[in-house]
């Protein structure tokens, strides 16, 4: 509940409205809730981002059969699912907090490479697929970062870039490279 609180504070005011104080009114907790199950407002935090990135990670990353491939990466990168205001709150919040918090950068790096390792995982199978050799790490890194802008833009501008347009350019840097993109 402290988590889910978290959550909501980051959505409704991003990162100055996440408090102890409104976190517990969120959750109807006291504020020894949080160091007894957390250690520190910042331990909450790292689970908030862990919360946050949850539910993407299960869609990328299956626990069962061969792993994701790209088209599905690409699907689900710009699902419905993944767009609210909400998510974009959450996600600016946690990004520029990541930047000056140890704790949640320690976070961030361990579901970064949960990510790129899924990225390449499915970069890999295509590759091995059209029997081409490719460097699958600096692919993963460029097609995460293609996809955080395109999510941004999208968010901030979803007339100027719709969904379908992001996950063509996807398509288009990978391609070339890889060959087509059918479901392997």
């Amino acid at each position: 509940m402290l988590v889910d609180a978290g959550l909501a504070c980051l959505a409704r005011g991003g990162i100055q409205a996440f408090t102890i104080d409104n976190i517990c009114r969120e959750a109807d907790a006291s504020r020894g809730l949080i160091t007894h199950h957390f250690g520190s407002k910042d331990g909450l935090l790292a689970a908030v981002y862990a919360a946050a990135y949850r539910p993407f990670l299960a869609e990328v990353s299956p626990e069962q059969g061969s792993g994701p491939d790209l088209p599905h990466l690409i699907e689900v990168a710009f699902s419905d699912a993944l767009f609210s205001r909400d998510n974009l709150n959450i996600w600016l919040a946690l990004w520029s907090e990541v930047a000056v918090n140890d704790q949640l950068r320690s976070e961030h790096r361990k579901h970064y490479a949960l990510y790129k390792a899924s990225v390449m995982t499915a970069i890999e199978r295509q590759a091995k697929s059209q029997k081409k050799s490719v460097d699958a790490e600096s692919l993963a890194i460029s097609f995460i970062a293609l996809v955080d802008g395109y999510w941004l833009e999208q968010h901030i501008d979803p007339v100027g870039l719709s969904a379908e347009r992001a996950k063509a350019a996807c398509r288009t840097m990978f391609e070339p490279i890889l060959g087509s993109l059918s479901a392997t």
